[in-house]
């Protein structure tokens, strides 16, 4: 693995309970994060292929984590997202390298299909900064019950030379939504759109 990693970490937030009503089944996201080294901290370089290798080869990994994580298939998620914070010595650009050429082909053959792009964020931070991972649905951006995200926070990462890659998973969408649009059961996926 080209990746120099120091941490990963890995949770599922269920949410039971909305405004007083139960929510059945409950509505479950899995985020996983990897802390790495950025190979490129405190210094120019015009060259981030590197990057981009580390992203194909976390976009796999993170993702088949979080489809462990919430017990489901691979056909059985619903929604993505990735994000990533670049500590102070490195750039947003280093972010952008990991998160956009290649980790996006990886993810999806861990969520099977994903018609759909995949949201992202990125930021620069220091430790324990939130990075909020946006979410969408993995087939059809027009699904807006699956318009969401999830906070990522380590208390240690990421230091100064340091990236923390984070993506997420959801097997549903938001708690009681109502705001229209299509629903997943209508999604086909054939456009990324609908």
């Amino acid at each position: 693995m080209k990746a120099e990693i120091r941490k990963i970490a890995t949770w599922v937030e269920e949410t039971r309970r909305e405004m007083g009503r139960d929510i059945e089944p409950p509505t479950r996201k899995a985020v996983a994060v990897a802390v790495i080294a950025n190979p490129f901290a405190g210094r120019y370089e015009e060259d981030l292929s590197d990057l981009m290798e580390i992203g194909a080869e976390l976009g796999g990994v993170l993702g088949e984590r979080c489809v462990k994580a919430l017990g489901i298939t691979p056909a059985q998620a619903e929604s993505y997202g990735k994000a990533a914070m670049v500590g102070e010595a490195g750039e947003l650009e280093h972010a952008a390298a990991i998160l956009h050429p290649k980790l996006g082909a990886p993810l999806r053959k861990a969520v099977e299909k994903g018609a759909a792009l995949v949201p992202s964020s990125k930021k620069m931070g220091g430790p324990g900064q939130v990075l909020d991972v946006p979410l969408g649905h993995k087939d059809a951006a027009y699904v807006r019950s699956h318009f969401d995200g999830i906070e990522v926070r380590l208390n240690d990462a990421p230091r100064a030379g340091e990236i923390m890659v984070a993506v997420a998973v959801t097997d549903s969408g938001r708690p009681l939504p109502r705001v229209g649009g299509l629903t997943h059961e209508e999604a086909e996926g054939k456009d990324g759109l609908r």
